[in-house]
This record gives structure tokens, C-alpha cells and sequence, in this order.
């Protein structure tokens, strides 16, 4: 995929253009991703996140993720997570809700992909996480009880929805009373404003909110070097993963950078 073909991708996403055409192409893209990129030592495809201050503790194991973990951290921090039931919508390859079953002690992780073949892949990659599991679902028609999980957590997901108040909706009704909602994504800055009336759903009050632009940045360019050696092994679509990777002097990088696009974090808690 050429720059301005996925310019104009980008543009669509922002526009709202074509809604469930969009959700497809996501899933597909997804799909094929997962059938051919399967390395065992990438767990995460989000664009992570590197906050100010001391760095937050990991195993030795886990520090060549902690770019991509830093989302993840950030999102939890200061939660009831320990003993808590949590869903994960948006899983993709399982890294964040590994790193959420294996420091924070939750009753339960569930990760949700709307990509049968990323959830396999998921299943494969962390099958050594304790009270872990992978399921196929849409986000838009969660296939949960109402009240089943005290956490639901949604990571750089959204922008492949066909209706975000749809998922919004069905984050209040899955949530237990006195649950939290919290929610990572990045829009063109004129479109922020639109996904917080996207995201206020009934029965979900904001409680916090956060631009994490400048830490994502940040998390690019600390993952920059590892992201080009891989991308170097795709000989067929190394454009397209340039861009769709946020590597340095793509669209997306750009952007994040210059300050077009905005990358937020929200906090919401289900009204008791």
C-alpha cells in the first residue's frame, strides 16, 4: 500500500467513511497479519507508551517489551486490579492481558479478538500466563453476561470499529456496578471531541483524561530499531508496514509528532 492510498485510509477513519466496510478490511488485515507474522518474541502491535519519571518495575524478561507494556501500565495503574474479573477488548496477539494475569494477580483475564486467527495465535503465544484465555467476539455485541467483569480495558483498538457508541454500550452493560472502563486511542485532533461523545455512554462517568501523545512518541522512537529489523524481513509490503508500524518518517509517526493527530487516554467508572 502506497502513502497516499493509506492517507486516504486515515482520512476515512477520521471521516467515519464506510463504517462496516472499514471493520472488514480491519479483520482481514489482522487475519493475514497473524497467519504470516508469527514470532514467537512479539507479543504487542500497539505503538506503546513511555511515561515521565522513573520507569515502572518489569522482569528482566519483559524489558525489550516495555515500550509496548507502557500502555498497559498506564491504563491499570492505581486500579482494584488485584482478585478482579478483567476483559480485554481488542486483545490482538495477547501481550497486554499476559502482562496483566502475570503482575497484577487478577481473578481472571479474558482477551477478546474480533480475528479468529490473531486469537489462535494469542492462545499460542501466552499459554504460559496463569488465569489467561483467548476468545473470537465483536466488540460491538460483547458475548457477555451483563455485570461479568469488574475491568474492561480497550488499547488502540477503536479506529477499527464500524460504532463506537455500540461498543460503548456494551462496555456499561458488561461492566459490574462500580467497574472501570479504561481506554487508549488515537484520532486526528479535530475528531477528539467527537470520540468523547463516542465514548459517554449512559451509566459511565468520566473520571479521568489524558493526552498521551508526547509518551507514545517517545515509545516510537525507543522501539524504532526493532520495528526496522522486522520490517526488513517483509520484502512484499515493507512500505505498508512502515506506516502501519508508526516507524520513523511515516504518516502516522508524522502526525503524532507534529501534533495532527492525538493519542488520549479515558477513565470511566460504572455508576453503583
Amino acid at each position: 500500500m502506497s502513502s497516499p492510498a493509506f492517507s486516504r485510509m486515515l482520512d476515512a477513519i477520521d471521516r467515519g467513511a464506510f463504517p462496516r466496510t472499514r471493520k472488514w478490511a480491519w479483520r482481514g488485515l489482522y487475519n493475514m497479519l497473524s497467519r504470516f507474522w508469527r514470532d514467537d518474541d512479539w507479543r504487542f502491535m500497539n505503538y506503546g507508551f513511555v511515561p515521565d519519571g522513573a520507569p515502572f518495575p518489569l522482569k528482566p524478561e519483559d524489558e525489550e517489551e516495555r515500550a509496548f507494556i507502557g500502555l498497559y501500565q498506564q491504563a491499570v495503574e492505581g486500579l482494584p486490579v488485584a482478585g478482579a474479573r478483567v476483559l480485554e477488548v481488542g486483545s490482538g496477539r495477547g501481550g497486554g492481558s499476559r502482562y496483566l494475569a502475570r503482575y497484577y494477580a487478577p481473578a481472571s483475564v479474558v482477551g477478546l479478538d474480533y480475528s479468529p486467527e490473531t486469537v489462535r495465535l494469542a492462545r499460542r503465544l501466552n499459554a504460559d500466563a496463569p488465569a489467561l484465555s483467548f476468545e473470537t467476539g465483536d466488540a460491538e455485541r460483547l458475548p457477555f453476561p451483563d455485570g461479568s467483569f469488574d475491568i474492561v480495558i480497550n488499547i488502540e483498538s477503536s479506529h477499527c470499529y464500524a460504532n463506537v457508541p455500540a461498543f460503548t454500550a456494551e462496555v456499561a452493560r458488561v461492566l459490574a456496578p462500580g467497574g472501570w472502563f479504561t481506554f487508549a486511542d488515537m484520532r486526528g485532533r479535530g475528531m477528539i471531541a467527537e470520540l468523547d461523545r463516542q465514548l459517554a455512554a449512559p451509566g459511565l462517568e468520566l473520571a479521568e483524561g489524558r493526552d498521551l501523545s508526547k509518551g507514545v512518541v517517545a515509545a516510537l522512537n525507543m522501539a524504532d530499531a526493532r520495528k526496522r529489523a522486522r520490517i526488513g524481513k517483509a520484502f512484499l509490503m515493507q512500505r505498508f508496514i512502515t506506516e502501519f508500524a508508526g516507524a520513523k518518517g511515516s504518516m502516522l509517526y508524522k502526525g503524532l509528532a507534529g501534533g495532527e493527530v492525538s493519542y488520549v487516554a479515558r477513565r470511566y467508572r460504572k455508576v453503583a
